[in-house]
């Protein structure tokens, strides 16, 4: 049993074997009926629509089926029980869990308390570990993971899938670019932890500067529900707008990513042109989930 809480975990070879596995099932190498009579919990105590309907999706696919507490309102957390006690319920009715959680630190505790594999969905504004092997997957199609250029674009301090991105490229020598809003640059710890893998960050003031240095260009949601306050979301919100016109200045190559959901930080006109690959993103979801299931469970 292998528990999925950080792509930290994670070395290089098994990223590699990961991707290995995601592209052979992409081309239709996989058992249909590999975790049939399996079972997976679905705990979601934040919103989601691609995490939670990918995972479902990819255990159907390998023949197996899933549980799902439903909204919090509706489960006996609303009752006053623990994450701990949850947790010890669910492990006995399923052969994993997927949990997604507002607390950092939600999936490790969750590990602790299970008797059966528990798959972070992202926790806080921790870690997102399979949205991570997602972008690694999608970012190989295009071009080698190996010494790249790739720049970090909007919320830097909440946003876990950059957080997981940026940790995960240290294991191939890339170059990491950064523009955030000032109250939303990456968070000194996580700066550290990129510094002491020996990654060379370059920090932007300039979106078209930082533009036209890339080969990946990988965009975030400024998130509303992880600030304090309204005032403090509307002081930075749309800081940065990604373009047409401003991906005239990117290399040829350049590709667009974002985890999704975007609210107005890609204009629509950018989803037409080659650059674009987040909708390609979200479908690979599904091969690079079904690999993470079928190591836990199969």
């Amino acid at each position: 049993m292998r528990h999925i809480i950080s792509i930290k975990d994670f070395e290089k070879r098994d990223i590699e074997a990961l991707l290995d596995r995601a592209e052979a099932i992409d081309a239709g190498t996989y058992d249909r009926h590999a975790l049939d009579d399996r079972i997976l919990g679905v705990l979601f105590f934040e919103p989601s629509t691609r995490t939670r309907m990918s995972f479902e999706a990819a255990m159907a696919r390998l023949g197996g089926t899933s549980i799902d507490m439903g909204g919090v309102e509706a489960s006996s957390v609303v009752k006053g029980e623990t994450l701990a006690d949850t947790i010890r319920v669910v492990s006995g009715y399923a052969d994993a869990i997927v949990l997604r959680h507002p607390k950092e630190g939600a999936a490790r505790l969750a590990a602790e308390f299970s008797s059966v594999p528990v798959l972070n969905a992202g926790d806080g504004a921790g870690q997102h570990p399979s949205q991570t092997l997602i972008d690694l997957y999608t970012i190989r199609q295009a071009m080698p993971l190996e010494g790249i250029d790739v720049g970090l674009l909007g919320d830097l301090r909440y946003g876990r899938t950059a957080h997981s991105l940026a940790y995960a490229l240290t294991e191939f020598n890339v170059t990491l670019h950064t523009l955030a809003p000032q109250s939303l640059e990456m968070p000194p710890n996580v700066m550290e932890g990129l510094k002491d893998r020996g990654v060379e960050v370059v920090r932007h003031d300039d979106i078209e500067e930082f533009t036209a240095s890339l080969d990946v260009m990988y965009v975030t949601r400024i998130q509303r529900e992880r600030f304090p306050d309204t005032a403090s979301y509307y002081a930075v919100a749309s800081s940065y707008r990604v373009t047409p016109e401003l991906l005239e200045r990117a290399r040829e190559q350049m590709i667009v990513l974002h985890p999704l959901p975007r609210v107005d930080e890609i204009d629509p006109g950018v989803d037409a042109l080659p650059h674009a690959r987040y909708f390609e993103q979200a479908r690979n979801g599904i091969p690079i989930r079904m690999a993470l299931l079928l190591g836990v469970i199969g």
